[in-house]
This record gives structure tokens, C-alpha cells and sequence, in this order.
């Protein structure tokens, strides 16, 4: 029960002479409660079903529309959250245990109804069902937590390579709601002939599903890889999996491809829909922007993804979704955006790489608020070839 004020009591009861009982026990015990009457189950319901309903309901048994535990069924069933004590007859017992057991906080009988036991009762009804719905969200958040830990294992997967001459660093930094998991993945494969092939990839929306789609988009991308799928047939490959598995047709995919070819001469790159990329020669970063082709889902069944090819000269590829450079740079509208995110890079660009990772996504968690977190979540790869000896 509130200390601040009155709480609002919802006695549901037919009967006059017990209703007015009810009414003297609890003026005469100076229950901080302020008490309402419903006649019948139906008009209980419709005083449950508003934005502040009472903290308590006083519910009789034996009413022209609900009899029994029949009727503590149906108001937990209409208003789940209600905490409920109920008025039994003397001889009602164990319909009052059986009530107890369908969802009621409390009972009591009415012959032995007395204005402190009354009180107490509505105060620790109130009370059981606070606690009651703190473990249920307790438990909700536990589970929602294993099931996040599950897909987040999922979209980050242990790179696939074939021996040391190629270094790696990943880093995935979830939004500021942990609560619902994003689509944003990656994956890092090596082929039989040497070739290294990365993906990045982010599926529009937040929750289970869009996650567990960005699940099925990283392992049909490795399934594909590992078959021998070129570059170029890649994303109309994951375009049909997504149109397949996706729940609504507003959900689209983005992502971008790498392709280092043994020879480390050059890097192939397949956008589809995705940022821009930074390229890390020593201490100097530049933003390369390749030809692109339309995000998947957009449009289902066409769609060109042209292939391009970068030289490397040494230098080490930076990949990341949008959730690493769409913040806000303070309380206004502006965002760092791709031009902030390059000079972001630059001021650290003599750092090793999982420094260089660290940098860039702190950078953004300290711009938007004192332990708020990113508005999105953020996957960036950091690749490329160790140097030779």
C-alpha cells in the first residue's frame, strides 16, 4: 500500500448489509483506503480496465454472474495484474483455499471479519502480488537474457581460418536495450585455396526474430562460402533465404562482402545496401566508398551487385554496421555520421587494432550519455594480412 496517499479498494459485492460491513471495518481501523463497490463481476471488470485500477479487490464469491472460484478465475484471466482477497462464507473453507490456489492473494471469512484483520489482509494481498510480479519479470528478463546470449552466439561466430598469416579482430557492442536484440552480424571464412572471405550484415528492426534471421543470413552466407559461391552470386543467394524466412515484407538486410585472394594484391568488395568501408595502411586511414547494389528484400527477385576490386598495398580493411557512426553528437539532432566516423579513425589511427576497435566504439558510448550505451547496436571487423617476416 501507498505511504503517500489513499489507495483505491474494489470491493465486489452484491449484498447491502455486507458491503456496508466491509465499509464501517475499514473507517473504523482508519485504513489509509479508499473503498468503490461493483455489484457484480462484469462491473468489477470494467473498473479493472482503466489506466491507474485499485490496488486490491475485495471479491465475494457468491455473485449473480460468478459463483465460487469460477469467479477469481475469470478476473485474473480479464485483469492479471489484481491483487485479490476473498470473502467466504463460515462454512467455505476450502472454497477459500481453492481460490487461494486459482490466483487469489488472501481469504477470509466474513463471520470472522474484524477491521484490523481486514486491513491487514489488503495490505500484505498488495504486497504478495507485488512480489509475485517482480519475480515473474525477474524470470522473464532471465530467460530473454539466455535466449539473447543464445543468438548473440549465433551472430558472432569463431572465424573459420586455415593457419596464422591472417589477423582478425572483431568487436559487437549491443544498443542501449539490451532487451531487444538486433540483426547484426559477421563471419570470417577461410577457403581450401587460401582465399578469406568476411561478411558483414545488419537486418532492419530489433528482437528475436530479426536476430534469429541475421542467424540464418550468417550461416547460409558461410554454407555458401564453403560450397564455392562466388562473390558476385552471394547476395541474390541470401536474398531468396531472407524473402523465405523473414515475417513481413518491410524486413530488408544489409551487408558487405571481402574477398582477400591469397596473393594479398587486392580485396574484392559486394555491397548490397551497406556503409562505406575504412581502408588502414600504417597511420593513415582513408574511407572507401565501392559500387553498390540495393539492400536485400528491397526488391525481391532482381537486383545487381557489382563486384569491385581494391588494392591492398598492406593495408588492413575496416568493416561495421551503421549502429557504429548513426548517434547523435549531443542533446540536438546531429550524428557523427560516416565523414565523424573517419576523423574518429584518423585521431586514432596509430593504435593496434583492438585498441583502434575499443577507441571508435567508446568514443560513441561517451557522446551519448553518462552509461546510456549506443542507440544501436554496433559490429565492426577489423581485417587483413599479418605482415610477412
Amino acid at each position: 500500500m501507498s505511504v503517500t496517499g489513499p489507495e483505491t479498494v474494489l470491493l465486489v459485492e452484491d449484498d447491502d448489509g455486507d458491503a456496508l460491513l466491509v465499509e464501517e471495518y475499514l473507517a473504523e481501523d482508519a485504513a489509509q483506503v479508499r473503498l468503490v463497490r461493483a455489484g457484480n463481476l462484469a462491473e468489477a471488470l470494467e473498473r479493472l480496465a482503466v489506466s491507474r485500477p485499485p490496488a486490491c479487490v475485495l471479491l465475494d464469491l457468491h455473485l449473480p454472474d460468478a459463483f465460487g472460484v469460477d469467479a477469481v478465475s475469470r478476473l485474473l484471466r480479464d485483469a492479471p495484474a489484481a491483487a485479490v482477497v476473498v470473502l467466504t462464507g463460515m462454512s467455505e473453507e476450502d472454497a477459500g483455499l481453492a481460490a487461494v490456489a486459482a490466483g487469489a492473494q488472501e481469504y477470509l471469512s466474513k463471520n470472522r471479519l474484524e477491521p484490523r484483520s481486514l486491513s491487514r489482509a489488503i495490505r500484505y494481498a498488495v504486497q504478495r502480488k507485488q512480489i509475485e510480479q517482480a519475480g515473474a519479470a525477474l524470470r522473464e528478463s532471465m530467460l530473454r537474457a539466455e535466449e539473447n546470449a543464445r543468438l548473440e552466439r549465433g551472430l558472432l561466430p569463431t572465424p573459420l581460418l586455415r593457419d596464422d598469416q591472417w589477423q582478425v579482430t572483431a568487436l559487437y557492442r549491443p544498443g542501449r536495450d539490451h532487451a531487444l536484440l538486433g540483426g547484426d552480424f559477421y563471419d570470417v571464412v577461410q577457403t581450401e585455396d587460401g582465399t578469406v572471405h568476411v561478411v558483414v550484415g545488419d537486418v532492419s528492426g530489433h528482437g528475436a526474430a530479426e536476430a534469429a534471421l541475421g542467424v540464418c543470413l550468417r550461416v547460409a552466407w558461410r554454407s555458401f562460402v564453403l560450397a564455392g559461391t562466388g562473390a558476385a552470386e552471394l547476395p541474390g543467394l541470401l536474398q531468396q533465404m531472407l524473402v523465405a524466412e523473414r515475417g513481413g515484407d518491410h524486413v530488408f538486410a544489409t551487408l558487405t562482402t571481402l574477398e582477400f585472394p591469397p596473393d594479398r594484391h587486392t580485396v574484392r568488395i559486394v555491397r548490397a545496401g551497406h556503409p562505406g568501408l575504412l581502408m588502414r595502411r600504417g597511420t593513415d586511414v582513408d574511407w572507401c566508398e565501392p559500387e553498390y547494389g540495393p539492400a536485400l528484400g528491397v526488391v525481391p527477385g532482381s537486383g545487381h551487385w557489382p563486384v569491385t576490386s581494391e588494392p591492398l598495398d598492406g593495408a588492413a580493411v575496416v568493416v561495421f554496421t551503421d549502429g557504429l557512426f548513426e548517434w547523435r553528437l549531443g542533446p540536438g539532432p546531429e550524428r557523427l555520421g560516416e565523414d565523424g566516423l573517419l576523423a574518429l579513425a584518423r585521431k586514432h589511427s596509430a593504435l593496434p587494432p583492438a585498441a583502434f576497435l575499443d577507441a571508435l566504439i567508446s568514443a560513441a558510448e561517451a557522446a551519448t550519455g553518462e552509461g546510456a550505451g549506443l542507440a544501436d547496436d554496433a559490429a565492426v571487423v577489423h581485417v587483413g594480412w599479418r605482415p610477412r617476416p
